[in-house]
């Protein structure tokens, strides 16, 4: 009998642990506080072509541009993009994030260098499907395009990939 004591009492501190750590967690995602935690600058915005899975072609874009483009996110789901595709533009609209974390969508609308109808900018929403590759305290690698995993060998596929970099908050004291 004096060897069962320690024995039950053992057993009866697992049965707590396993009741205390099976209860349902807080959904504890940083992601949302990393995205609103600042400015990001882009940095880098390469577009991919595949047919497939092989990459037929990649270019880089707006390394000769002068604007400062930047994309802000707040805490009340709202965005701005300044200087999108290097045009003098202030974009305003709402981002949500998907359950997994993982994508996001904005149905911000802003003008593209790609001519329209007579001869006028077009509109595009370049981030109303975006999938979030990295993202960090000081990073933030964003694609959008055909980002779907499931895909055919033979279909066309074209990914833009915008990578940025956090702004340190300005301080007035």
């Amino acid at each position: 009998m004096k060897n069962k004591i320690p024995l039950i009492l053992v057993l009866g501190l697992v049965v707590i642990n396993l009741l205390s750590n099976s209860c349902k967690k807080e959904d504890n995602s940083n992601i949302p506080h990393l995205l609103v935690s600042g400015t990001w600058q882009l940095a880098s915005l390469q577009v991919s072509n595949y047919v497939g899975d092989q990459r037929i072609s990649l270019d880089t874009l707006n390394d000769s541009c002068t604007l400062t483009q930047t994309f802000t996110f707040n805490a009340n789901n709202t965005c701005t993009y300044t200087n999108f595709a290097c045009q003098g533009q202030t974009t305003t609209g709402s981002w949500t994030l998907a359950a997994n974390k993982l994508y996001f969508a904005s149905d911000m609308v802003c003008k593209d260098t790609v001519p329209g109808g007579k001869g006028a900018l077009r509109d595009t929403v370049p981030f109303s499907n975006a999938q979030i590759v990295t993202l960090g305290t000081y990073s933030m690698v964003l694609q959008t395009g055909n980002v779907q995993p499931n895909y055919s060998p033979t279909s066309r596929r074209r990914i833009v990939r915008y990578g940025f970099i956090r702004q340190k908050a300005i301080t007035t004291q």
